[in-house]
Protein backbone atom coordinates (compact mmCIF):
# COMPACT_ATOMS: atom_id res chain seq x y z
CA UNK A 1 0.00 0.00 0.00
CA UNK A 2 1.46 3.36 -1.07
CA UNK A 3 1.95 6.38 1.18
CA UNK A 4 -0.92 8.28 -0.39
CA UNK A 5 -3.28 5.34 -0.05
CA UNK A 6 -2.40 5.04 3.64
CA UNK A 7 -2.77 8.79 4.16
CA UNK A 8 -6.17 9.00 2.41
CA UNK A 9 -7.61 5.85 3.98
CA UNK A 10 -9.05 7.61 7.09
CA UNK A 11 -10.60 10.26 4.85
CA UNK A 12 -12.31 7.60 2.75
CA UNK A 13 -13.59 6.00 5.93
CA UNK A 14 -14.86 9.38 7.16
CA UNK A 15 -16.73 10.00 3.90
CA UNK A 16 -18.36 6.55 4.02
CA UNK A 17 -19.42 6.94 7.65
CA UNK A 18 -20.67 10.51 7.29
CA UNK A 19 -22.73 9.62 4.23
CA UNK A 20 -24.49 6.92 6.23
CA UNK A 21 -25.08 9.26 9.17
CA UNK A 22 -26.33 12.19 7.10
CA UNK A 23 -28.62 9.93 5.08
CA UNK A 24 -29.82 8.54 8.39
CA UNK A 25 -30.88 12.04 9.39
CA UNK A 26 -33.02 12.18 6.27
CA UNK A 27 -34.62 8.82 7.03
CA UNK A 28 -35.50 9.89 10.56
CA UNK A 29 -37.74 12.66 9.23
CA UNK A 30 -39.60 10.08 7.15
CA UNK A 31 -40.10 7.83 10.17
CA UNK A 32 -41.96 10.60 12.00
CA UNK A 33 -43.82 11.63 8.82
CA UNK A 34 -42.10 15.01 8.66
CA UNK A 35 -40.74 16.75 5.59
CA UNK A 36 -36.99 16.21 5.42
CA UNK A 37 -34.77 19.26 4.84
CA UNK A 38 -32.30 16.88 3.18
CA UNK A 39 -33.03 15.86 -0.40
CA UNK A 40 -29.94 13.69 -0.91
CA UNK A 41 -26.30 13.34 0.14
CA UNK A 42 -23.13 12.74 -1.86
CA UNK A 43 -19.49 12.45 -0.87
CA UNK A 44 -15.98 12.04 -2.23
CA UNK A 45 -12.31 12.09 -1.31
CA UNK A 46 -10.40 14.83 -3.12
CA UNK A 47 -8.47 13.40 -6.11
CA UNK A 48 -4.68 13.59 -5.95
CA UNK A 49 -4.59 15.98 -8.92
CA UNK A 50 -6.82 18.43 -7.01
CA UNK A 51 -4.73 18.00 -3.85
CA UNK A 52 -1.64 18.82 -5.93
CA UNK A 53 -3.27 22.00 -7.28
CA UNK A 54 -4.14 23.05 -3.72
CA UNK A 55 -0.58 22.49 -2.49
CA UNK A 56 0.70 24.77 -5.26
CA UNK A 57 -1.90 27.39 -4.34
CA UNK A 58 -1.00 27.26 -0.63
CA UNK A 59 2.74 26.75 -1.04
CA UNK A 60 2.73 23.33 0.64
CA UNK A 61 4.84 20.28 -0.10
CA UNK A 62 2.96 17.69 -2.15
CA UNK A 63 3.47 14.83 0.27
CA UNK A 64 1.35 13.06 2.88
CA UNK A 65 1.78 14.90 6.18
CA UNK A 66 -0.07 16.16 9.23
CA UNK A 67 0.42 19.73 7.98
CA UNK A 68 -1.30 18.86 4.71
CA UNK A 69 -4.26 17.36 6.59
CA UNK A 70 -4.47 20.43 8.83
CA UNK A 71 -4.25 22.93 5.97
CA UNK A 72 -6.65 21.23 3.54
CA UNK A 73 -10.05 20.97 5.21
CA UNK A 74 -11.78 19.52 2.18
CA UNK A 75 -9.85 16.32 1.47
CA UNK A 76 -12.97 14.56 2.71
CA UNK A 77 -15.98 16.26 1.17
CA UNK A 78 -19.72 15.79 1.70
CA UNK A 79 -22.52 17.59 -0.10
CA UNK A 80 -26.06 17.90 1.21
CA UNK A 81 -28.76 18.96 -1.25
CA UNK A 82 -31.90 20.72 -0.03
CA UNK A 83 -35.14 21.57 -1.82
CA UNK A 84 -35.56 24.98 -0.23
CA UNK A 85 -33.19 27.74 0.89
CA UNK A 86 -34.73 27.73 4.39
CA UNK A 87 -33.79 24.05 4.76
CA UNK A 88 -30.11 24.97 4.74
CA UNK A 89 -30.37 26.72 8.12
CA UNK A 90 -32.21 23.69 9.52
CA UNK A 91 -29.48 21.31 8.34
CA UNK A 92 -26.64 23.47 9.64
CA UNK A 93 -28.27 23.60 13.07
CA UNK A 94 -28.72 19.81 13.10
CA UNK A 95 -25.01 19.39 12.33
CA UNK A 96 -23.99 21.86 15.05
CA UNK A 97 -25.97 19.84 17.62
CA UNK A 98 -24.36 16.50 16.80
CA UNK A 99 -21.98 14.96 19.34
CA UNK A 100 -20.09 12.73 16.89
CA UNK A 101 -18.44 15.64 15.07
CA UNK A 102 -17.30 19.15 15.95
CA UNK A 103 -17.79 22.20 13.76
CA UNK A 104 -14.56 24.19 13.54
CA UNK A 105 -15.37 26.61 10.73
CA UNK A 106 -18.39 27.94 8.84
CA UNK A 107 -18.49 29.98 5.64
CA UNK A 108 -21.76 31.46 4.47
CA UNK A 109 -21.62 31.93 0.70
CA UNK A 110 -25.40 32.28 0.52
CA UNK A 111 -25.83 35.54 2.43
CA UNK A 112 -22.42 36.65 1.16
CA UNK A 113 -22.13 35.01 -2.25
CA UNK A 114 -18.83 35.03 -4.12
CA UNK A 115 -18.32 37.62 -6.91
CA UNK A 116 -18.77 34.83 -9.47
CA UNK A 117 -22.31 34.25 -8.17
CA UNK A 118 -21.41 31.04 -6.30
CA UNK A 119 -23.74 30.24 -3.40
CA UNK A 120 -23.41 27.46 -0.84
CA UNK A 121 -22.98 27.01 2.91
CA UNK A 122 -19.70 25.38 3.96
CA UNK A 123 -18.95 23.74 7.29
CA UNK A 124 -15.60 22.25 8.27
CA UNK A 125 -15.95 19.56 10.93
CA UNK A 126 -13.54 17.46 12.94
CA UNK A 127 -14.59 13.84 12.71
CA UNK A 128 -12.96 10.90 14.56
CA UNK A 129 -12.51 7.61 12.74
CA UNK A 130 -11.48 4.37 14.42
CA UNK A 131 -8.66 2.64 12.56
CA UNK A 132 -6.56 -0.42 13.37
CA UNK A 133 -3.88 2.04 14.52
CA UNK A 134 -6.36 3.76 16.85
CA UNK A 135 -8.52 6.86 16.64
CA UNK A 136 -7.64 9.48 14.05
CA UNK A 137 -9.39 12.83 13.86
CA UNK A 138 -9.70 14.19 10.33
CA UNK A 139 -11.21 17.33 8.86
CA UNK A 140 -14.17 17.06 6.50
CA UNK A 141 -16.01 19.74 4.57
CA UNK A 142 -19.79 19.63 4.36
CA UNK A 143 -21.34 21.79 1.65
CA UNK A 144 -25.05 22.50 1.97
CA UNK A 145 -26.93 23.98 -0.97
CA UNK A 146 -30.15 23.84 -2.94
CA UNK A 147 -30.58 21.86 -6.13
CA UNK A 148 -30.52 25.10 -8.15
CA UNK A 149 -27.28 26.23 -6.47
CA UNK A 150 -25.75 22.83 -7.16
CA UNK A 151 -26.72 22.92 -10.85
CA UNK A 152 -25.07 26.33 -11.24
CA UNK A 153 -21.95 25.27 -9.30
CA UNK A 154 -21.54 22.12 -11.43
CA UNK A 155 -21.67 24.14 -14.66
CA UNK A 156 -19.29 26.79 -13.30
CA UNK A 157 -16.87 24.07 -12.16
CA UNK A 158 -16.77 22.52 -15.65
CA UNK A 159 -16.25 25.90 -17.32
CA UNK A 160 -13.53 26.75 -14.81
CA UNK A 161 -11.52 23.75 -15.97
CA UNK A 162 -12.00 24.73 -19.61
CA UNK A 163 -10.92 28.35 -19.12
CA UNK A 164 -8.42 27.74 -16.25
CA UNK A 165 -10.26 30.34 -14.18
CA UNK A 166 -9.86 33.04 -16.85
CA UNK A 167 -13.44 33.37 -18.06
CA UNK A 168 -14.21 35.50 -21.13
CA UNK A 169 -16.12 38.58 -20.01
CA UNK A 170 -19.32 37.48 -21.77
CA UNK A 171 -19.27 34.05 -20.10
CA UNK A 172 -18.48 35.64 -16.73
CA UNK A 173 -21.44 38.02 -17.02
CA UNK A 174 -23.80 35.26 -18.12
CA UNK A 175 -22.73 33.05 -15.23
CA UNK A 176 -23.41 35.86 -12.77
CA UNK A 177 -26.84 36.45 -14.34
CA UNK A 178 -27.59 32.72 -14.21
CA UNK A 179 -26.61 32.60 -10.52
CA UNK A 180 -29.04 35.41 -9.73
CA UNK A 181 -31.76 33.71 -11.77
CA UNK A 182 -31.18 30.45 -9.88
CA UNK A 183 -31.43 32.26 -6.55
CA UNK A 184 -34.65 33.98 -7.61
CA UNK A 185 -36.00 30.55 -8.50
CA UNK A 186 -35.08 29.30 -5.02
CA UNK A 187 -36.83 32.26 -3.42
CA UNK A 188 -39.93 31.76 -5.57
CA UNK A 189 -40.11 28.06 -4.71
CA UNK A 190 -39.74 28.91 -1.01
CA UNK A 191 -42.72 31.26 -1.25
CA UNK A 192 -44.96 28.36 -2.30
CA UNK A 193 -43.24 25.76 -0.13
CA UNK A 194 -46.40 24.51 1.61
CA UNK A 195 -48.22 23.97 -1.69
CA UNK A 196 -45.24 22.10 -3.15
CA UNK A 197 -44.91 19.81 -0.13
CA UNK A 198 -48.65 19.09 -0.09
CA UNK A 199 -48.49 18.16 -3.77
CA UNK A 200 -45.46 15.93 -3.19
CA UNK A 201 -47.18 14.17 -0.29
CA UNK A 202 -50.31 13.64 -2.38
CA UNK A 203 -48.27 12.28 -5.28
CA UNK A 204 -46.37 9.86 -3.00
CA UNK A 205 -49.61 8.55 -1.47
CA UNK A 206 -51.19 8.17 -4.90
CA UNK A 207 -48.13 6.38 -6.29
CA UNK A 208 -48.02 3.92 -3.40
CA UNK A 209 -51.77 3.28 -3.57
CA UNK A 210 -51.57 2.67 -7.33
CA UNK A 211 -48.46 0.45 -7.04
CA UNK A 212 -48.79 -1.63 -3.84
CA UNK A 213 -45.86 -3.83 -4.85
CA UNK A 214 -43.45 -0.90 -5.00
CA UNK A 215 -41.44 0.10 -1.94
CA UNK A 216 -42.26 3.52 -0.65
CA UNK A 217 -39.51 6.10 -0.53
CA UNK A 218 -39.42 5.80 3.24
CA UNK A 219 -38.92 2.04 3.04
CA UNK A 220 -36.19 2.38 0.43
CA UNK A 221 -34.30 4.89 2.53
CA UNK A 222 -34.40 2.61 5.56
CA UNK A 223 -32.65 -0.19 3.71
Amino acid sequence: MGQWEIFLSPYKQAVDELKVKLKGMRSQFGIVNANSPIEFVTGRVKPLASIYDKTLEKGLAFEPSKQLGDELGDIAGLRIMCQFVDDIATVTELIRQRKDMRVVEERDYITHNKPSGYRSYHMIVEYPVETIQGKKVVLAEIQIRTLAMNFWASIEHSLNYKYKGMFPEEIKNRLQSAAEAAFRLDEEMSSIRSEIQEAQAYFSEYKEASNPNLLSEKERDSQ
